[in-house]
């Protein structure tokens, strides 16, 4: 039995999730390519932040605690821009707080730089 009416639903459907993908790659490329520069005042309170606010889980020499390390070995296969959507976003399944709209994209990048051991921009 032939439902038309499904088949054009699951077409949309397709069609929607690829605009949305590529708009979400559009998206974050597009924040990448703009990331404000950081003073080093922020860079400070940054690093505390770090130390403090996410050692309060990952441990105060983020060798892990409540929530796992957040050393290098851990983010071979994660870029920064991968990082730092994580930082934004949180995990709600690991009890990871989003930080998003108490970071910018930017302040997120340059902690996932840090994790990294990449260093300041």
């Amino acid at each position: 039995m032939r439902l038309p009416w499904l088949s054009a639903m699951l077409h949309n459907w397709a069609k929607l999730s690829a605009l949305m993908l590529l708009g979400w790659i559009g998206v974050s490329t597009s924040a990448a390519l703009h990331a404000e520069p950081i003073s080093a005042d922020r860079k400070a309170s940054l690093d505390h932040l770090l130390r403090h606010d996410c050692g309060s889980c990952h441990g105060m020499t983020l060798q892990g605690g409540l929530g796992p390390a957040l050393l290098p070995e851990q983010f071979t296969d994660h870029d920064i821009d991968s990082i730092a959507a994580m930082i934004l976003a949180g995990n709600p399944e690991k009890a990871m707080p989003p930080w998003e709209g108490l970071l910018s994209f930017s302040d997120a990048r340059y902690l996932a730089r840090q994790i990294k051991n990449e260093g300041p921009n």
